[in-house]
C-alpha cells in the first residue's frame, strides 16, 4: 500500500475519532413511526418506536404509524415516517445522569391519505415544562431544547390543541450534554435598553431553545463533522454590511487550552474560520464595525448569547484589542484574547451574554470593531462563531401604571422607612440624654449601628468602643445637600476638575469648615453607575482605614449620584511613575507606598467576618496623600469574600485590562486572591516604571506581568528596573521584592500568597534596604482583642506599637504588621 495514502488514512481516522469523541451517558434516538432501526448519515442509530424495542419508549394515548407516501430523494431517512397522536400521549426515558441535557424534535409535514401533517396543531412539555405551545410546521424544522432533568426519567408529553385533533413527530432525539456545557456564574453580563447590568440568575435553570447557530466565515457544517451533531449555517445572509468583513481561515488545528471552549462546545472548522476587518490596501480609516442581524421574534423576553473567538489572524500575542456591541451597546470593551485564551494563539474560547428584548425588536445586532488599545496600524476586530437561544420560560417583570397597585407596593416600604427613622431618632434621643447625664452606656457592638469596624485597625471591635465622627460629613451624617456640593465646586467649575473614568468626572472641591474633597459626579440623569455608585456608599460606610480612601458623604438629588471623599493631594500612584512631570519617586519611597496600599488591602480581607474584595486593584486606584501615604481607591466593583463554608464567590468578571486575574477570568470564581494577582501586576508596575499594557511596544512587551515574569524567573530582574532608581536598590531587597511579586502573579490563586503575607514581605524588603534588624512580635494576647503590638528586637519594648488606627508608621517603625488576633486573620 502507497506510504502517503496510508498516513492520509491515519491522520482521517485520528481526526475521525477526536471529532467524534463525546459519548453521552444517556442517549436515546428514535425515529417515530418507524418499525425498523435506522442508520443516518451521521452514523447515528435511530430506534424505530413501532418495533418491539422501540414502542417500549410509548406510553399511554392514542397514536397511528405514518409513512410518507412520497419521501424526498434529499431528505434524510427520519422524515419518512412520522407518528401521528390523536390524544395525548408520551414517550418517556429513563435517566441515568441528572443534569443538563438536550432534546431535539424533528417535524416533517408530509401529506398521506389519512393525513395532511401541515394541519396539525399541538404542544409539547418536557416533565411539565412547556417546549411547544400551539405549534404548527409549514416546512421540514428541527426544534432543539437545552434543559436540565433532576429526576431519573423524562416524560416528553404530545398532546393536540386548539381545533386540530392530531398532533405528530418525525424523530426525537434526547440525550446529556457535556458537562459544564453551560456554567452558572451567579452573575452574566446582561444587556438591555438601560446599559449593562447583572444578571444574578443561573442560566441552567431556564429551558433554552436554539435560535440560530452561525459558523462566521465558514460553510455550513453538517451533524457529521460535530461532536454534539448540529448544523452551523453560514453567516453570510446575516451581514449587515459585506463589504466591512472580509473571511480569514487556517488549515492548522485549534489550540484547545484546559479551561477554555472545546469540541463539544464547537467543532474544530468553526474555530478554524472568521470574518476580520476589511481594511484595504493599508487604509487607516478604522471607524466601522462589522455588523451582523439575526432575526427574533419580538414577543421573547430574553436571549442567552453565546460568541465565538479564535485568534487566527495575529502572528503574536497581545497586538489584537476589539470591542463587542450587541444591539448597541457596548457589552465587552478592549477584548483581547491573549489573555481570554491563557497566553495561547488560535486557543478557541466563548462568551455568554443574557440579552434582554425589552423594545420588542425582531432583529438582534451583534457587532465587532477596534479598541483604542489596539496600535493604528494593528487595528482589527474578528467573530468565529454565534449562537442564539431564547430562554423558553423566562418572565419579564409585571410592568404596570395601576398607582393602586403601585402603593400597594411601595406603602410598606415607605411606611417600615418611617418606622426605622422613629426607631433612630429615639436612639438618638437616648444617647444624648445618656451623655448629658454621664451615664455610662451599655456596651454595645459596632455592627449595631451598621460598622464591621474603625479607626482603621484589622482587628474587631471590642465592646464598649465608641465610634467617633470624623467631621460634619462623615460617619452619621453622609448626605450632602446638592446645593452644598454646587457651591463647593462652584457650580461644577471646569477649571476645578481633577480627573475622570467610567463613573464620571471629579472636581476639587472645599465643603464647610474647610474641608477639601474630591467630588465624583456621575453623568446628570443617567443611572448606569447605579450599581457602582450603591456599592461604594455600602463599602465605604462601613470601613475606615488611613490607607483606604474615606467617603465623606454622598448626593441623591436632583437624579444626581454625587460621590465625596477626602481629597488626596498628590493624586494617583501612576502619574508618579511615569507620563506626567511629577518628580520621580526614590526606591525607598515606592516600598512605603507598596507597603501602605498592601495594608489597605489586608484590612480590606480581613477587617470583617468575609472580607471585601477590591475586584479593581490598579496604580490609578492608589492614591498618594500630600506626605506620599498610599490610600487605595475607587470600590465601585468591590464584592463581600466568600463565607465561612466557602472557597469562593461565583460573579461575573470586572476589573481593569492588564490587572485582571486570569483565573478569576476562566472560573469566573472570585477570592481575595484575585487583587492579590492585580496588586503583583502594580508590583511591577511601581519596579520598571512603566504601564500594565503597552500596545505600541514589541509583542513580548506588550504585557507587563507576562514581560517581567520572564525576567525574573531567569533571575535577571534587574535588567527592567527602573533607571532612575536602579543605583538606589540593594540587590537583597530587590531579590525579596522580586519573588513577592513573582507569587503574588502565580498562575492559580492557591499557590499566590494572602495579603497579609504580601504585606510581611514588603516589610521585609524594606528592611533589606534599611538594614534595620528583624522585628518580633509580641505573643502576649490579653482578653481585649484591640491592635497587636509589634515590637522590635526586645519584646518587651514598647518601640513600635501600632496606633491601633492602622496607622503606624512604617518610616519609624518599620515592623511587620501580620495580624496576632485570630478575628483578623
Amino acid at each position: 500500500m502507497d506510504v502517503k495514502f496510508l498516513q492520509f488514512l491515519c491522520l482521517t481516522l485520528c481526526e475521525f475519532l477526536l471529532s467524534n469523541a463525546f459519548t453521552p451517558q444517556d442517549n436515546y434516538l428514535i425515529n417515530c413511526g418507524s418499525s425498523a432501526s435506522t442508520v443516518v448519515s451521521d452514523n447515528r442509530h435511530f430506534l424505530g418506536d413501532a418495533s418491539k424495542n422501540g414502542s417500549m419508549y410509548l406510553s399511554g394515548g392514542k397514536s397511528v404509524a405514518l409513512k410518507n407516501p412520497n419521501p424526498s430523494p434529499n431528505s434524510t431517512v427520519l422524515y419518512g415516517t412520522a407518528r401521528v397522536f390523536t390524544s395525548a400521549s408520551s414517550y418517556e426515558f429513563v435517566v441515568k445522569n441528572l443534569g443538563i441535557h438536550l432534546v431535539r424534535m424533528h417535524f416533517s409535514p408530509f401529506i398521506s391519505q389519512n393525513y395532511d401533517l401541515k394541519n396539525g396543531n399541538f404542544s409539547v412539555l418536557a416533565n411539565g415544562i412547556s417546549l411547544l405551545n400551539n405549534f404548527g410546521a409549514e416546512v421540514t424544522v428541527l426544534k432543539e431544547f437545552f434543559l436540565v432533568v433532576n429526576k431519573e426519567n423524562l416524560e416528553i408529553l404530545v398532546k393536540p390543541s386548539g381545533d386540530s385533533d392530531f398532533a405528530y413527530v418525525n424523530a426525537i432525539e434526547f440525550f446529556s450534554a457535556p458537562k459544564d456545557f453551560f456554567i452558572d456564574a451567579g452573575e452574566l453580563a446582561l444587556i438591555s435598553s438601560n446599559g449593562i447590568q447583572e444578571f444574578k440568575q443561573n442560566i441552567s435553570s431556564y429551558v433554552l431553545e436554539t435560535v440560530h447557530r452561525i459558523n462566521v466565515g465558514g460553510s455550513k457544517i453538517t451533524p457529521f463533522n460535530d461532536t454534539l451533531w448540529r448544523n452551523w449555517i453560514p453567516d453570510e445572509d446575516y451581514l449587515s454590511l459585506k463589504s466591512a468583513a472580509k473571511i480569514v481561515a487556517t488549515n492548522d488545528q485549534p489550540n484547545y487550552q484546559p479551561g477554555g471552549a472545546s469540541r463539544e462546545n464547537a467543532p474544530d472548522s468553526v474555530y478554524m474560520t472568521a470574518q476580520e476587518m476589511n481594511i484595504a490596501n493599508g487604509s487607516l480609516n478604522f471607524l466601522f464595525n462589522i455588523t451582523w442581524e439575526f432575526p427574533v421574534q419580538a414577543e421573547d423576553d430574553m436571549f442567552i448569547v453565546r460568541l465565538h473567538f479564535c485568534d487566527i489572524v495575529s502572528i503574536g500575542l497581545n497586538s489584537l484589542y476589539f470591542n463587542i456591541y450587541i444591539n448597541g451597546i457596548t457589552a465587552y470593551k478592549d477584548v483581547d484574547l491573549s489573555v481570554l485564551a491563557f497566553h495561547e494563539l488560535a486557543a478557541p474560547y466563548y462568551i455568554d451574554f443574557a440579552v434582554e428584548n425589552a423594545q420588542k425588536s425582531n432583529v438582534m445586532r451583534i457587532s465587532v470593531g477596534p479598541s483604542d488599545l489596539s496600535n493604528t496600524l494593528r487595528k482589527n476586530a474578528i467573530l468565529n462563531g454565534v449562537e442564539i437561544m431564547r430562554m423558553v420560560d423566562f418572565v419579564a417583570l409585571p410592568k404596570t401604571s395601576n398607582k393602586k397597585h403601585v402603593w400597594n407596593f411601595v406603602g410598606p416600604i415607605v411606611g417600615g422607612f418611617f418606622f426605622v427613622l422613629l426607631l433612630a431618632s429615639v436612639a438618638i434621643f437616648v444617647c444624648l440624654k445618656c451623655k448629658r447625664g454621664r451615664v455610662k452606656p451599655k456596651p454595645r457592638r459596632s455592627e449595631s449601628v451598621g460598622w464591621t469596624s474603625v479607626r482603621g485597625s484589622s482587628y474587631a471591635i471590642s465592646e464598649g468602643t465608641a465610634l467617633t465622627s470624623p467631621g460634619p460629613y462623615g460617619y452619621y451624617g453622609l448626605r450632602i445637600p446638592f446645593s452644598d456640593i454646587q457651591v463647593a465646586t462652584n457650580d461644577f467649575d471646569n477649571n476645578l476638575v481633577i480627573g475622570s473614568g467610567g463613573f464620571g468626572t471629579v472636581y476639587k472641591g472645599i465643603l464647610k469648615d474647610n474641608i477639601k474633597v474630591a467630588v465624583k459626579r456621575g453623568v446628570p440623569g443617567s443611572r448606569q453607575g447605579l450599581p457602582e455608585f450603591q456599592t461604594e456608599i455600602t463599602v465605604l460606610s462601613k470601613i475606615r482605614h488611613c490607607h483606604l480612601v474615606s467617603l465623606v458623604g454622598y448626593c441623591e438629588e436632583q437624579s444626581e449620584m454625587i460621590l465625596v471623599y477626602e481629597y488626596i493631594e498628590k493624586g494617583p500612584l501612576r502619574h508618579h511613575l511615569y507620563g506626567s512631570k511629577f518628580p520621580h519617586l526614590s526606591w525607598k519611597q515606592r516600598l512605603e507606598i507598596c507597603i501602605g496600599a498592601a495594608r489597605g488591602l489586608h484590612y480590606l480581607h480581613t477587617g470583617s467576618a468575609q472580607g471585601i474584595i477590591h475586584r479593581d486593584i490598579k496604580s490609578t486606584n492608589i492614591l498618594l496623600d500630600e506626605n506620599y501615604v498610599a490610600k487605595v481607591a475607587d470600590f465601585g466593583l468591590s464584592r463581600s469574600g466568600p463565607c465561612l463554608d466557602e472557597t469562593h464567590v461565583s460573579t461575573g468578571v470586572k476589573g481593569s485590562f492588564g490587572y485582571l486575574d486570569p483565573e478569576y477570568f476562566r472560573r469566573q470564581q472570585l477570592t481575595d486572591k484575585s487583587d492579590v494577582y492585580s496588586f503583583g501586576v502594580v508590583l511591577f508596575e511601581v519596579l520598571c516604571a512603566r504601564p500594565a499594557v503597552d500596545p505600541l511596544l514589541n509583542r513580548d512587551q506588550v504585557n507587563l506581568a507576562e514581560w517581567a515574569m520572564e525576567w525574573q524567573k531567569k533571575g535577571l530582574i534587574e535588567q527592567i528596573v527602573d533607571q532612575r532608581i536602579m543605583d538606589q536598590i540593594k540587590p537583597s531587597s530587590l531579590k525579596k521584592f522580586g519573588e513577592t511579586a513573582e507569587k503574588c502573579l502565580a498562575d492559580y490563586g492557591v499557590d499566590r500568597p494572602t495579603m497579609g503575607d504580601v504585606l510581611w514581605n514588603l516589610e521585609h524588603a524594606y528592611q533589606l534596604q534599611t538594614n534595620e534588624p528583624q522585628t518580633a512580635m509580641d505573643g502576649d494576647l490579653s482578653d481585649d482583642p484591640g491592635p497587636p503590638r509589634l515590637v522590635r528586637g526586645d519584646p518587651t519594648s514598647s518601640e513600635g506599637v501600632d496606633q491601633g488606627d492602622g496607622s503606624s508608621d512604617i518610616s519609624t517603625t518599620r515592623v511587620f504588621s501580620q495580624l496576632l488576633t485570630n478575628e483578623g486573620r
